[in-house]
């Protein structure tokens, strides 16, 4: 909270367990703490009965640390924003924020990475010009790590923030439909064939 900018940004802190709305109904999702703070927080309704013209906010970002853990709390949430919140996806409100997963430090500069391969391809580059640099490397294990200014600079300042805007393409509404199901839902089966079927596009897998 001490990043933010207190004018123009809330932050709402998820400390429970986030529940799969794919498989829980409106009444286990209304239930669920997080969840349920959550729509309250955005006091536009839930279900049937939202009303994307009560938001309260103009953006909705999604924070969570820059691992597996934290994609997995951002999968688990979109898929409740897709469920029981999809006006709000289709109106282009909600978000995810890209904190940096390494800091690079050299020639008395800072870089910041997203991935593993921007690191690499960072460092490549200043080992480039064939000098013998002292390169400082760190590696953030989670947002908590990071001071707050370092996490206004890379992840909250509306300025320099990078965000992914989530959004269905009008294309691909069936492909997202089964996707979700087949990824979220109760059928083992079919998450075990798609998490298969595209296992050698994953940069890393958390088995």
């Amino acid at each position: 909270k001490q990043a933010r900018d207190r004018k123009t940004q809330a932050v709402l802190p998820l400390r429970g367990k986030v529940l799969n709305a794919e498989q829980a109904t409106l009444k286990r999702v209304s239930k669920n703490n997080e969840l349920s703070n959550i729509t309250q927080a955005l006091g536009c309704g839930l279900g049937r009965d939202l009303d994307p013209s009560k938001l309260r906010y103009q953006k909705i970002i999604l924070l969570m640390d820059a691992d597996s853990d934290g994609h997995h709390i951002s999968t688990l949430l979109l898929t409740f924003f897709y469920r029981y919140m999809r006006p709000l996806i289709e109106g282009g409100y909600v978000y995810i924020a890209q904190p940096p997963l390494y800091r690079i430090d050299a020639k008395g500069e800072t870089q910041w990475a997203l991935t593993d391969a921007e690191k690499d391809a960072i460092v490549q580059d200043l080992e480039s010009d064939g000098r013998n640099l002292n390169i400082n490397i760190q590696r953030f294990k989670g947002l908590g790590e990071m001071m707050p200014q370092t996490l206004k600079e890379t992840t909250l300042d509306a300025d320099r923030r990078q965000l992914l805007e989530v959004s269905i393409p009008d294309a691909e509404h069936m492909l997202t439909e089964q996707t979700i199901s087949d990824l979220m839902g109760r059928d083992t089966q079919a998450r075990f064939e798609m998490i298969m079927e595209h296992t050698a596009e994953a940069e890393a897998l958390d088995v």
